[in-house]
């Protein structure tokens, strides 16, 4: 076996073993998740991305690690952006807390299918159509000043978005949550889809537009396929123990949006200037470089959120 059939193979492994793990024992039904439990799953989750980080680097050499590190930061603070819409969702249908695991469970399964599916079109595009990245990298630049300047995601109903109306002109759409189904009967035995139905395909929607972002994202990091792959599965499997743990603290990251688009705009203005760069700085060097951008960016917007959270409160 290649190097990369054995890394493919372990990925695949640890991630069968972890959903197992999540389906049988961190998914029970009607179960409701404490902040203290939401934080040892996702210490879990990030240890067990962490672990990889050194598996990959001894198999794969240092660049491919460091690739892999930059990838998942990068995709896990784009989840947290992702997070905080989530709860906009689930507050705005008035989902009830003891079915929140489930929902976001076939949520999350929904946007790894689709990830795969997107990963390996932008793959195949890319190794055909190089000039390819150049959109990318324009698309990235582009979301990264709007996201830079819009007001957050408080603006955002999901009532009013496209899909929901979609949904409400095309399936019977009922106002319950079908006591924790997805569908149930009317009085003429006809199918009604619940707010829960509506909540699941809003949820694997939000997270493909959110997906349109983070693989250019990741590609301008790194072109293996290997790497796109595993740090986008990575930070997938831990957004559920994420939403647990940062559901009461929508208000607190306010500034995260901008350290995010800072690190769009980095990263695309890298895809577009690589011809130049690679003339003057080595491949390794713009990786820990492109790494201390992604760890300075989300640090420091989330430690700047919390600085001024704490002037608000004083003054207040």
């Amino acid at each position: 076996m290649s190097k990369d059939q054995i890394v493919y193979s372990v990925f695949g492994c640890v991630i069968a073993v972890a959903l197992i793990l999540d389906l049988g024992f961190l998914s029970k039904k009607n179960a409701i998740i404490s902040v203290g439990q939401a934080l040892k799953q996702t210490f879990l989750w990030v240890l067990l991305a962490l672990g990889f980080f050194i598996f990959i680097w001894i198999e794969e050499g240092q660049k491919i690690g460091l690739e892999f590190l930059s990838g998942y930061l990068m995709e896990w603070s784009l989840s947290i952006d992702n997070i905080f819409v989530f709860i906009l969702i689930f507050d705005s249908f008035k989902v009830k807390e003891k079915n929140y695991p489930r929902v976001l469970l076939i949520g999350i399964l929904a946007a790894i299918v689709f990830r795969i599916l997107f990963i390996t079109l932008g793959v195949a595009l890319v190794a055909k159509f190089s000039w390819v990245l150049y959109i990318f990298g324009v698309f990235l630049v582009y979301t990264g000043f709007h996201m830079f300047m819009a007001d957050g995601d408080e603006n955002f109903d999901p009532h009013e978005s496209k899909i929901y109306k979609f949904l409400k002109k095309m399936l019977p759409i009922g106002s319950t949550d079908g006591d924790g189904k997805f569908i149930i009967r009317d009085h003429n035995n006809k199918p009604v889809y619940t707010s829960l139905f509506v909540v699941v395909i809003l949820l694997a929607a939000i997270d493909i537009v959110f997906a349109l972002d983070s693989i250019p994202a990741v590609m301008g990091i790194s072109q293996s396929s290997l790497v796109i792959y595993t740090s986008n599965i990575f930070a997938i499997l831990g957004l559920r123990s994420l939403f647990f743990l940062l559901r009461g603290a929508v208000n607190k990251f306010a500034y995260l949006q901008q350290g995010i688009a800072i690190v769009l705009v980095f990263i695309g203005v890298k895809m577009l200037g690589e011809h130049y760069i690679n003339l003057w700085v080595d491949k390794n060097s713009q990786v820990l470089l492109s790494l201390l951008v992604i760890l300075f960016c989300i640090m420091g917007s989330i430690l700047y959120s919390i600085f001024i959270n704490k002037q608000k409160s004083s003054v207040d």
